[in-house]
Order: structure tokens, then C-alpha cells, then sequence
């Protein structure tokens, strides 16, 4: 999850403009989280989201094959995605599953599916239920050299980590890595 260095993972009205700032992108964090997408075969998405996540990387797989970009587009179309909702909204794009069902028990589910890992990608309201029902394993905080002043963040409670590693970039990001204690 992207977040900015005062702990937003987006601004107050859902802008995420500040992760990919022109002249702070580094080639091997971006490589970093290409290879991290690789390790898995479902990604899980709020509704909220979706349609612009997807468009975009149907876009980039589609249309931009010389682009860095592609290298993240093909895991991110190939791969499982599953959209939650709390209504019928249409959702449409390459490998989509609509899911309404409760979330604690479609997750556990999912969990205990063979496969490779599951990777979230949000947005903020969805990755704050799944923090609340302790469903994350591991959390990847890909912390921007950014501070926005207010903003969106995914923690509502106090929530103990433990480091397990950390990475820092030239560009300024620095990647964590950490699992609930």
C-alpha cells in the first residue's frame, strides 16, 4: 500500500496524484513491486476503485507494450481479480469476479484455497476492513517521500506490527515490510 510519509494512503478525497510524482520514480522499486505482484494469482479490490484500476492497466497491457508500465499491467490483467461490493454494480474487465458476500468469511475462504499469495490493492475503506478483521498476513507500506497534512489513512485502530524488512530506494521511497504481531 502506497502511504505518504505523515501515514495517508490517499487524500481526503481519494487522490493518490502523489504516488508517482514526476522525477521520484525508481526503476527498482517499481521493479520491486512488479516482482511482489508476481508472487500472486488473486488481487482483491473494493468497488470504489476498480473501474480506473482496471481501465488503466487493461489500457497499458492493450495499447503500451514498450512501456516500463507493461511489466506491471500483464501480472495485474492475467491475474484473478476480485471486486467486492455491497451492491449488484456491473463490473467489467479481463479475469473479474463480482463479490457481495460477507467479507471475513470469503476471505478465510480464499485463504485456505491453494494458489499463490493474494495481494490487496484497496482502496483506503476496503483496506481498512480488512485490517479491522485481521485478514492481512503481511503489509508491504510502500512509503512515499510525500507529506500531505491530512489525507485518507487505512489504520482506524491501534494496530502492533513487526518489521521483517526494509528497503530504501534512490528516488526517496522506501518499502517495509511487516506482519501483525
Amino acid at each position: 500500500m502506497h502511504i505518504s510519509l505523515d501515514g495517508y494512503a490517499a487524500g481526503l478525497n481519494g487522490e493518490t496524484d502523489w504516488v508517482f510524482l514526476s522525477g521520484k520514480q525508481d526503476p527498482a522499486a517499481f521493479q520491486f513491486i512488479v516482482d511482489l505482484a508476481e508472487t500472486s494469482d488473486t488481487l482483491l479490490l473494493g468497488r470504489k476503485m476498480t473501474s480506473g484500476f482496471i481501465q488503466h492497466w487493461e489500457n497499458v497491457f492493450d495499447n503500451q507494450a514498450d512501456s516500463p508500465a507493461y511489466a506491471m499491467a500483464k501480472p495485474i490483467v492475467n491475474m484473478r481479480k476480485i471486486v467486492f461490493s455491497r451492491g449488484e454494480n456491473p463490473v467489467t474487465g479481463r479475469n473479474i469476479e463480482l463479490e457481495n458476500g460477507d467479507l471475513e468469511t470469503v476471505v478465510k475462504t480464499l485463504k485456505n484455497q491453494p494458489g499463490k499469495d493474494i495481494l490487496v490493492y484497496g482502496g483506503c475503506n476496503f483496506v481498512s476492513s480488512l485490517i479491522s478483521l485481521d485478514l492481512i498476513d503481511e503489509y508491504y507500506m510502500i512509503i512515499n517521500p510525500i507529506a500531505l497534512g491530512s489525507g485518507l489513512p487505512i489504520f482506524k485502530n491501534q494496530k502492533t506490527l513487526e518489521l521483517q524488512s526494509s528497503t530504501a530506494f534512490s528516488h526517496g521511497k522506501v518499502i517495509n515490510k511487516y506482519i501483525p504481531v
